[in-house]
């Protein structure tokens, strides 16, 4: 029970990490009206013709009643527009704005990884793995497998 705890605590610290580095992150001059939930939406809404209401709700996992009180702080604050289907008036489609798509993450990503280079490079102080920091690539994998390979990590860690 003790490794299960650790591994616990582990995973809540890190996850308090990962939310605080996102948030820092987005929360730009300007950017500094948005959080992370409104970055997540804008992520789903995607750039280009956008998506309708109910395909947004379900690639963030969430009801439309729920996404439509999000929706309605991203219009307001104009990072997206929304208007009815011609065809089904049902159909509620949203599209980013300029200022959505500046917002996307793809754009945060590139910031942050300029801003990433300029810290690592920096004379004072560098922002540098620490000497017994493990690297994992995660790329291609999926959650479980990430998290997998992060479990065999802290049990050899551990002992």
């Amino acid at each position: 029970m003790e490794a299960y705890d650790s591994l616990h605590s582990l995973l809540v610290k890190l996850f308090n990490e990962i939310m605080n580095i996102e948030e820092k992150a987005i929360i730009t001059e300007e950017f500094k009206d948005i959080s992370n939930n409104d970055m997540h939406i804008i992520e789903a809404v995607g750039l280009g013709d956008g998506n309708n209401m109910s395909t947004i709700a379900k690639k963030l996992g969430i009801t439309v009643g729920s996404l439509t009180t999000s929706m309605n702080s991203l219009v307001n604050k104009k990072y997206a527009v929304r208007h009815r289907s011609e065809e089904d008036r049902r159909i509620v489609n949203i599209k980013l704005t300029e200022k959505g798509e500046k917002a996307s993450y793809e754009k945060v990503l590139q910031d942050m990884k300029q801003r990433d280079k300029q810290d690592s490079e920096r004379a004072i102080a560098p922002l540098k793995p620490a000497p017994d920091a493990v690297k994992l690539d995660t790329s291609g994998n999926t959650i479980e497998q990430s998290v997998s390979e992060i479990l065999a990590i802290v049990r050899r860690k551990l002992g």
